[in-house]
């Protein structure tokens, strides 16, 4: 039998350990290295982008347009819309025989997809994707997870993105709940896990209010994945004691994080941010000048778990410059905390992990 070690190893640098993977990767290793601009053919996201035209022939069930009628997509999706919910319904009633409309409600699932990699996926979550009706995703969905959907099932794009929501999310509250009162069996596909930075506790408060039965399905969130990916403990005795996850997007669009620096400036801890690259500038210094140090590790790690992930290591002090150097784009996770310095890709020297991990656990 094959062991482990036999697998093939991602390409990082002869000189540093590995993490075993099948996937080529691109890693960022030293301050002040910027990765070469790469051609469109392999930066092609994995994931399903708000305005990529691949999205909008996958549901040709609901354009009759072409993509110079997307500020009218929901207007134009609705008749179609309609006649899928009047079709299930009667196929419904056939189903049990019934002259009038008294078939029993479907039910919802929040599914998990993971951080990217469809090998994460839960089997539940599988289970439960080959079993939809109609699947509404999200756009940090996967393209391979979107291949596990049966071929007759209907598929519905849901995503936002900065400037850019192809539903409000009142409208996903009512399209959920109008095709489960068909009957319909209906799955919500959200990146990461449903229930963190998902809104997933929205839909579900909504649709349970409203009768419908709720399942909710977890997936591998982004920082757990991400930070397994890269070879870094969340928590690691004697150098980081919590975990604390942040989203960096400002509820007013504006560049300040929601939280309050000074609360999260814990050199005990682990800070994740999740959607933070348009904060960052101001997230930085504030964690700085609330007392984290400039030397902290952190690494910025966009499409993480995929063919196309990238990374940027750097101290904190360094880290806006760097992310700016490699032009990484979203979706990027950010890790900031000692342990960081754990990982086999931190590009320092091993001898200056040591003594800053010494320090640290001498400080405490």
């Amino acid at each position: 039998m094959a062991t482990a070690a036999s697998k093939p190893l991602r390409h990082v640098s002869p000189s540093l350990p590995h993490i075993a993977s099948n996937k080529p990767k691109s890693h960022i290793r030293l301050p002040r290295v910027t990765v070469p601009a790469l051609s469109s053919s392999s930066t092609s996201s994995p994931f399903t982008e708000a305005n990529s035209e691949s999205r909008y022939q996958r549901e040709t069930w609901t354009h009759k347009s072409t993509l110079d009628n997307k500020s009218n997509d929901i207007a134009l999706q609705l008749p179609e819309l309609k006649k899928l919910l009047e079709a299930l319904r009667i196929s419904r009633e056939k189903e049990r025989g019934q002259l009038e409309s008294t078939a029993t409600p479907g039910r919802v699932a929040l599914v998990g997809t993971g951080p990217g990699d469809p090998e994460l996926l839960t089997v539940k979550a599988v289970r439960a994707i080959e079993k939809a009706d109609l699947i509404l995703y999200d756009r940090l969905v996967s393209n391979d997870v979107l291949d596990m959907v049966r071929p007759d099932a209907r598929l519905l794009y849901v995503g936002k993105t900065a400037g850019y929501h192809s539903r409000t999310q009142e409208e996903i509250h009512q399209l959920l709940l109008s095709f489960a009162e068909v009957g319909a069996n209906v799955v919500r596909l959200k990146g990461g896990d449903p229930l963190v930075f998902g809104r997933g506790g929205e839909e579900m408060d909504f649709l349970q209010q409203q009768g419908i039965r709720v399942e909710v399905i977890p997936g591998i969130t982004s920082a757990s994945g991400i930070a397994a990916e890269l070879g870094i403990p969340l928590t690691h005795r004697g150098i980081a004691n919590s975990v604390r996850f942040l989203t960096g997007h400002s509820r007013n669009g504006g560049t300040d994080p929601l939280y309050v620096a000074e609360n999260a400036a814990d050199p005990d801890s682990t800070l994740v941010v999740y959607m933070g690259l348009s904060t960052l500038p101001s997230l930085a210094p504030k964690l700085m000048s609330h007392g984290l140090p400039a030397e902290t590790p952190t690494v910025a790690v966009e499409r993480g778990t995929t063919p196309q992930q990238r990374t940027a290591f750097a101290k904190l002090g360094d880290l806006v410059n760097e992310v700016k150097l490699a032009e990484l784009v979203s979706p990027t996770l950010i890790v900031i905390g000692n342990v960081v310095a754990l990982s086999p890709f931190w590009p320092y020297s091993s001898g200056e992990n040591t003594v800053m991990v010494q320090e640290h656990m001498l400080m405490r």
